[in-house]
């Protein structure tokens, strides 16, 4: 196995749970399963590999890359007709609330969704600049009417 090869496999390792992460937070048609996002996040991830300069962290290179992934996979899916459950599970009420403001931000346009669901994870507005290509200022801006949509929304449910 070539070096590159090596250290590309390590870099994955280390930035598993990431990938997962961003695999599981974009809602893709029935067909798709968060394992085939992910062998297509890792797919691209390679892809790109050679190219990537290390002008950003290895974190935020491979969450930009996870995310513009996801976006490819939901638009190409995201004018399939998804099939209702017939019933939902029982879930607690913080269950039902959690995946009542998942709902949310996932109708929020991207850039939003993606620097909330980054912010949420931690980024720094810095970080979170890098990966969507906006100024610190606009993602803090951005950021700011995104809760605030989101607190109005969540409140008149």
């Amino acid at each position: 196995m070539e070096t590159t090869e090596r250290q590309f496999i390590e870099l994955v390792r280390r930035h598993r749970d990431l990938i997962w992460q961003v695999c599981r937070s974009f809602k893709l048609s029935p067909a798709w399963q968060p394992e085939d996002a992910f062998h297509e996040v890792l797919c691209a991830l390679w892809q790109g590999y050679s190219g990537f300069d290390r002008r950003s962290s290895e974190r935020t290179w491979i969450y930009r890359v996870a995310v513009n992934t996801m976006i490819t996979l939901y638009r190409k899916t995201a004018n399939k007709p998804v099939p209702q459950p017939e019933q939902l599970p029982e879930t607690s009420y913080e269950d039902a609330a959690f995946l009542e403001l998942a709902q949310l931000i996932d109708l929020l346009p991207e850039p939003d969704r993606t620097i909330v669901t980054a912010h949420a994870q931690g980024y720094s507005y810095a970080e979170i600049a890098q990966i969507t290509s906006l100024s610190v200022g606009a993602v803090g801006m951005r950021l700011s009417r995104a809760l605030r949509k989101l607190r109005k929304q969540y409140n008149q449910k």
